[in-house]
């Protein structure tokens, strides 16, 4: 058993009717559908039309049987009269006892003009209002209030199993476990129950008290009643009662309620009492006649005016008028005997037409509200069958919405639906449309936070492209830029009117970047076809140094050549390679003339010094053990370098392979030479052998 059910288990039952109360009492549900765009559904009440069926079945079922009769004001002046000619009609010459339908259809008539009270609508108070209602009543004195305080309770408990069962949903919405919620104590529930109780204890003395002054006043009445037969059987002295009589009438009407059981019985007699009295009164019988043709003017006319009800279009109200009919009916006096039977049944027959028609109105409302419980239970499943879980995005919620509001409407145009169901099906509909505005709140909550978050993200992109714009000249902002970019794509959306500013915001940022980086490179790349064309120059300044100059003469004009190289910047990236190489090309030219004139040069004056060591064969031995040593060191070198190679992993045709392969067939020209000179000095050394 949960918390809730364990709450409504606690309540004190408010027993708002004793045992001597019959009807039941019946609290309108009435609340109103409320949300940040749930307004729309109007608080409903029970139909006034539910409340009167009851009335119009017991009338529909029970027909007006006979008249209810009593003693006209007018025999107050009446002489006795043919005693001796009526002694064989006493048993005839009273009037038929008759039973008044107006004492069963009062109840209804009571029970219409409760139910077109206007209620308040306590679930809109709050529970301290509820509270401060209650004890409004209460210290009013207002005991015949139940109905408006079992409506408070009914708002009250409703209310906090509301209020319960929104701590749970946010207790498991938290990621708790439902078997460990608990319901917090209500803080102001004590005082209500304080009050329900005083209410309860002050209507049960209330009730016993009036039961008891019914059970009073129905001794009063049996007394009345029995005087009343005292002085009917007294026929000697009879006309001197008549006062008296008149005065025990009085009194009999003046005395209030008796029990609900026991009114028809007390009725009866009371009629059976009069009745014998004016049977056995000796009168005059022209004041006795005359009075009996007053009294069928007044009943005459009350059956015109009977008759004219049936033609009413309204049948509630003709079923009002029919009850005060009827109550002038009872207070008129009897008519003639010959004539008594007719102009009741007359009247006994337009009262059967006019609760006919209050029995078949209620009857095709009833036909109606059951239409009405059939569409209202339609448009509760179509708002039920919303899949709240498929909604996404704000045009799908505002469709759905708009979808709600229309269902609302229709909802609010339904009429009344049975009692029974009418409640059920208000309070169904309202949930649905809570939880639909609840998860349209909380949806529209957590895409406002998302869309706050995209913002923050997409600013601190703005701020960073931004940044760049100061250094789009340098080496990997661009990079940076377009990783930006592909950031900027996977952040979310934000609202339209900020979405828009922050992306004019960052695409400002992005221009501005490539206007800034176009304008250097642009003037880079000037710079470069300058640097080009001043290198080509250099170029053909080399080219135009012929192979068999002077070393002396060129050298330092190479030299300042090679200078100026080095200071002019760079090139556009395509024409590079093209101008180095032409630039190396030509160095190699120069320089590798150079070194093969000196290469000749060197071995015509080591052939000189070969000459000379003519004759010398140890100077000979010595200078070829050195060429030798130089050749075994140059070997080295080239293995030391070859190794280097082979620890670093240099793609093939980089600039720094192609320096080692270099230095390599230098040192190999070198090796060559070297071995020039050895065999030179063999070839010196077998001569002389």
């Amino acid at each position: 058993m949960n918390e809730l059910d364990k709450m409504s288990q606690d309540t004190d039952d408010l027993n708002l009717e004793s045992a001597a109360v019959a009807a039941d009492v019946t609290i309108d549900a009435s609340s109103t559908i409320e949300n940040a765009g749930c307004d729309n559904v109007c608080a409903e009440t029970s139909s006034p039309a539910a409340d009167l069926s009851a009335a119009a079945d017991a009338a529909g079922q029970a027909d007006v049987a006979a008249c209810a009769e009593e003693t006209s004001p007018s025999l107050d002046i009446a002489a006795t009269a043919d005693k001796a000619s009526a002694d064989g009609e006493e048993a005839g010459g009273a009037c038929a006892l008759e039973s008044s339908p107006a004492l069963d259809l009062s109840e209804a008539a009571d029970t219409l003009s409760e139910d077109k009270e206007e209620t308040v609508n306590y679930h809109a108070m709050s529970k301290q209002e509820m509270i401060e209602a209650l004890a409004r009543i209460i210290a009013s004195g207002d005991l015949e209030a139940h109905k408006e305080v079992a409506a408070i309770k009914q708002a009250y408990y409703t209310r906090i199993n509301r209020d319960a069962t929104d701590q749970m949903a946010a207790f498991v919405e938290q990621g708790n476990p439902v078997e460990d919620f608990s319901v917090k104590p209500e803080e102001t529930e004590p005082e209500m129950k304080r009050l329900l109780a005083e209410f309860r204890e002050r209507r049960a003395a209330y009730l016993e008290e009036k039961e008891e002054e019914r059970r009073r006043n129905l001794e009063e009445k049996n007394r009345i009643i029995g005087e009343l037969r005292a002085i009917a059987d007294d026929i000697d002295n009879i006309n001197l009662h008549f006062t008296h009589f008149q005065q025990l009438q009085q009194d009999f009407k003046n005395v209030g309620e008796v029990p609900a059981g026991a009114d028809n019985d007390v009725w009866k007699n009371y009629q059976g009492a009069v009745e014998q009295f004016y049977d056995r009164l000796k009168m005059n019988k022209e004041l006795r006649d005359l009075d009996f043709k007053k009294n069928l003017v007044v009943k005459q006319e009350l059956v015109v005016k009977a008759k004219v009800l049936t033609t009413l279009p309204d049948p509630i109200e003709a079923f009002r008028k029919l009850q005060e009919l009827h109550d002038r009916w009872r207070e008129a006096g009897p008519v003639a005997k010959e004539v008594r039977e007719e102009i009741w049944n007359e009247f006994k027959e337009a009262s059967t037409e006019i609760n006919r028609r209050h029995q078949d109105y209620f009857t095709a409302k009833k036909a109606e509200e059951a239409d009405n419980e059939a569409r209202k239970t339609a448009v509760c499943e179509k708002a039920e069958a919303v899949d709240i879980a498929s909604l996404k995005t704000f045009a799908e919620w505002d469709a759905k919405t708009q979808e709600i509001i229309a269902m609302q409407k229709e909802f609010k145009e339904i009429g009344f639906a049975p009692r029974k169901s009418n409640g059920v099906l208000f309070s169904r509909f309202r949930k649905v449309c809570d939880d639909f505005f609840a998860a349209k709140a909380e949806f529209f909550r957590k895409t406002k936070d998302e869309f706050r978050e995209n913002l923050a993200k997409k600013e601190t992109l703005c701020e960073k492209a931004e940044a760049l714009v100061a250094k789009a000249e340098e080496k990997g902002t661009l990079e940076q830029l377009q990783e930006l970019q592909k950031e900027w794509r996977t952040v979310g959306v934000v609202r339209r009117k900020q979405g828009d500013e922050v992306w004019k915001r960052f695409c400002a940022a992005v221009d501005a970047f490539h206007a800034a980086r176009k304008k250097y490179f642009g003037a880079q790349r000037s710079q470069e076809n300058d640097n080009l064309k001043a290198k080509q120059a250099i170029v053909a300044q080399l080219k135009a140094i012929p192979d068999d100059a002077e070393r002396r003469e060129v050298i330092g004009k190479i030299r300042d050549l090679q200078g100026e190289w080095q200071k002019i910047g760079h090139v556009p990236f395509k024409h590079k390679d093209s101008v180095n190489a032409e630039y190396r090309a030509e160095l190699d030219r120069l320089f590798g003339a150079f070194d093969v004139r000196e290469s000749r040069q060197r071995m015509k004056r080591f052939e000189g010094e070969v000459r000379r060591m003519e004759g010398d064969g140890s100077r000979i031995g010595r200078e070829r053990d050195r060429l030798v040593r130089a050749i075994e060191a140059r070997q080295a070198e080239i293995k030391t370098i070859e190794n280097n190679l082979g620890f670093f992993k240099f793609s093939s045709g980089s600039s720094m392979v192609r320096e080692y392969e270099k230095k390599i067939d230098k040192i190999k020209e070198d090796i060559a030479q070297i071995q020039e000179k050895i065999d030179l000095l063999d070839a010196q050394e077998k001569t002389e052998a």
